[in-house]
């Protein structure tokens, strides 16, 4: 008769597979819902840079004093800067007058002997500064230097983009809040249900005086090496599609913000990794604790 050989069960090994997927694929809807608030907080800044600030000038003010005006308007913090340059175009009443022209196709010069444009400068505001309090501020404070007529904005437009990004943060919140619920669960009970077959090996284990510590060991630290790697292999697959997509969705490539996708990234596998490791500490807590009876 041939004989049979047992498979020995070495102490802290369960399913290698179906842990990592399960694992995987709950970071994975995290990862990606991740991604959506990174590209609407994208879009909103993209939104918000082209809310321009314009600047009317006085009709007597001098070349001389313009210049010495925008040179310090360049040094504000608030205003917007692009590869630390900042954006502000200066528009004088003639090239006003040009574009006029263009938009409208009447040209007021024949019947008007004096230009009634200004001269002006446009800027953006920095996202920090874009609260209906501080642009305020920001307005009163041009409004006040010499030489300055009058200052505008689209104050509808920032108003209704501030409401809507407190809508939409509320809901996120919300959102994200019972994802990462539902995700502790699922990691959770995938843990428990590959533990589960290890029952009665530690049980052994604490019978022959092996103690909590060296019997907790080496499960924590597989749960641990599983939980980042799965995170690792969610981010993979995460970066895949975003990179997929850019071939196919026209201006993607505009939402991307690498820093924020890498701490997105960074995120799932230390996540993945603390909440397999919490999750087999209270399982094996759970089965050191039981009896013998209860373990059957």
């Amino acid at each position: 008769m041939a004989k049979l050989k047992r498979k020995k069960t070495r102490l802290g090994s369960y399913k290698f597979t179906s842990v990592l997927f399960s694992i995987t694929l709950s970071l994975l809807m995290m990862g990606l819902f991740g991604v959506i608030a990174i590209q609407a907080k994208k879009l909103t800044s993209i939104i918000r840079e082209n809310i321009e600030v314009q600047v009317f000038l006085n009709k007597e003010i001098e070349k001389s004093n313009i210049d010495k005006l925008i040179g310090q308007m360049r040094k504000k913090p608030y205003v917007l800067q692009k590869e630390e340059v900042p954006v502000l175009k200066f528009t004088s009443k003639d090239e006003a007058a040009e574009v006029f022209l263009e938009e409208v196709g009447e040209d007021f010069t024949k019947f008007l002997d004096d230009n009634p444009l200004r001269d002006s400068f446009t800027f953006s505001i920095n996202e920090e500064f874009q609260t209906p309090e501080e642009i305020d501020k920001i307005v009163a404070e041009i409004e006040g230097i010499p030489g300055v007529f009058e200052v505008t904005y689209m104050q509808d437009v920032v108003s209704s983009i501030n409401e809507n990004l407190l809508k939409v943060g509320i809901v996120l919140g919300a959102l994200i809040l019972i994802l990462l619920v539902t995700v502790v669960i699922l990691i959770s009970n995938t843990i428990k249900l590959a533990l589960f077959s290890q029952r009665f090996l530690i049980r052994s284990m604490q019978l022959v005086g092996a103690t909590k510590g060296f019997i907790r060991r080496p499960f924590l630290w597989r749960a641990f090496l599983y939980g980042a790697l799965a995170g690792v292999f969610a981010s993979g697959i995460i970066f895949t599609l975003l990179e997929y997509g850019k071939n196919f969705i026209e201006g993607l490539q505009l939402l991307y913000d690498i820093e924020l996708l890498a701490m997105l990234f960074g995120t799932l596998i230390l996540l993945g990794a603390l909440m397999s490791w919490l999750s087999t500490y209270r399982s094996i807590n759970k089965y050191l604790n039981m009896s013998l009876d209860e373990l059957y």
